[in-house]
């Protein structure tokens, strides 16, 4: 059986994904378009479509990943799912549905009111990545500026912008990874010093650490909620001593430290091919 990882980037995540890890199945690292003619009925792809590096949607593929669903190749990370993890408004509304605890989000611009949400608040991309116009806004004048950079912005013009419940920044958030309903790993990310984002893009360190239970559980009900089979989910800590869900990311990037008793990738590959019903050697 051959395992294909999907996606258009050959990061150090999908290079650690399409190694040999399980016995029987032929891992390899593929484009949308390559995967079509590689695999066959019977083989597994794992979509890790990102979004675009203008923050305005997905990266192509979609239609491919549905010609290989409809070909009797096993899709993981469906084109639904990726949508739903990288559309942060869609999200928001499954959370919600789900009843998982999620900041508050509402849309902004395209011609809507500004939004209703008690300051201080936070204004990010629908489609958003890498920290980039993520705006912290105490007040009304600090929103409408910042709504005025954006406007500026081509996705601003297709999507709108989110504005979201600020949580109280503490610094530092866990990054939860769940392959097939099961947590693989999780590490700490740290921001750097006078920043209060933690992406690792803008400076923050990366940590092993511990899944605390209810974290574990968050994040594993996150990715149920949008039917994801690898995915991150980005947990912050509250006042209260509980967590909430912050984000979800479909194509994301983990390392070795997410799990340093084992082989977070082998776990993953091993977890997504089972998940499918295929035999896996001991």
């Amino acid at each position: 059986m051959q395992f294909a990882v999907v996606a258009h980037r050959r990061s150090a995540t999908n290079l650690g994904l399409s190694r040999p890890h399980v016995a029987g199945v032929e891992p390899l690292l593929v484009t949308p378009r390559q995967a079509l003619l590689a695999l066959r009925p019977g083989d597994v792809a794992l979509a890790r479509l990102d979004v675009t590096a203008e923050l305005d949607g997905i990266e192509d593929g979609a239609h491919e990943l549905e010609r290989l669903d409809a070909g009797g190749v096993a899709v993981l990370n469906p084109a639904s799912a990726l949508v739903a993890a990288h559309d942060k408004l869609l999200t928001a509304r499954l959370l919600r549905r789900a009843a998982l605890p999620h900041p508050q989000t509402t849309l902004v611009g395209l011609g809507l009111p500004e939004p209703e949400l008690a300051l201080p608040l936070v204004l990010k991309p629908r489609y958003g990545s890498w920290g980039r116009d993520v705006f912290l806004c105490r007040d009304r004048a600090e929103l409408r500026e910042a709504l005025g950079v954006l406007e500026s912005r081509r996705w601003f013009a297709q999507h709108g912008a989110l504005a979201q419940e600020l949580v109280p920044p503490r610094g530092e958030d866990l990054r939860v990874i769940v392959a097939a309903g099961r947590v693989i790993g999780s590490a700490r990310r740290v921001a750097a010093p006078g920043e209060w984002r933690t992406n690792v893009a803008l400076g923050a360190r990366i940590e092993p650490a511990p899944t605390p239970p209810e974290a574990a559980a968050l994040a594993r009900a996150a990715a149920t909620a949008i039917r994801g089979d690898l995915v991150g989910v980005d947990l912050l800590p509250l006042p209260s001593g509980h967590w909430t869900i912050l984000e979800l990311n479909a194509a994301v990037d983990f390392r070795p430290l997410y799990s340093p008793a084992a082989d977070v990738f082998a776990a993953a590959q091993r977890a997504l091919v089972e998940s499918v019903g295929a035999p896996v050697a001991a």
